[in-house]
């Protein structure tokens, strides 16, 4: 059995950046430590977004610029880059919430194994919740979780809301 692990957006600019929060800061350990014991592939989102982006619809919905490729708040925090080391991994661009090149991604890595998924990061309540759906849509029977203890949400009321909405779909929520 394959495991594939898929780390969301545990990029600066959502950990301590424009749009951090303390409870980002507060996984980046737990994280760090999942993709460090992670015996398998793994996937790898950057949420990226172009000097435009004010003017693209998240951008007027959210008018905070962030992880705008090239810059400091769109890299990895530097503790993730860390644990990677000697990992094998894809990183994937995405530019909105959910990347729909996830699930071909995953089919390709699993290889025609059985396989799983869990995902972990950043933000609960957007990313996470968005990959974790498009997956599940994708492969219904597979077994697909998320670490909650290795996730944040843009509030707490916000993180423990999406992963409600995750068990309702069926994902498994870990809290390890």
């Amino acid at each position: 059995m394959k495991h594939i692990l898929v780390a969301v957006d545990l990029q600066n600019d959502f950990i301590d950046g424009a749009l951090g929060t303390p409870e980002a800061v507060e996984i980046v350990e737990r994280a760090c430590e999942r993709i460090r014991s992670h015996e398998g592939p793994i996937l790898v989102t950057l949420d990226t977004h172009g000097a435009e982006y004010l003017e693209t619809r998240e951008g007027r919905f959210l008018p905070v610029p962030h992880c705008v490729k090239g810059t400091d708040g769109w890299k990895l925090h530097p503790k993730v880059e860390e644990a990677l080391l000697g990992k094998a991994y894809l990183r994937v661009e995405k530019p909105t919430f959910g990347s729909v090149e996830l699930p071909a991604l995953v089919k390709v890595l699993a290889n025609g194994e059985p396989f799983t998924v869990t995902l972990l990061g950043l933000c609960t309540d957007i990313c996470v919740v968005s990959n974790a759906m498009l997956i599940k849509a994708a492969f219904p029977e597979i077994d697909v979780c998320v670490d909650a203890s290795a996730s944040a949400g843009v509030t707490p009321a916000k993180h423990e809301a999406a992963l409600e909405t995750m068990r309702s779909c069926q994902i498994e929520i870990q809290n390890s």
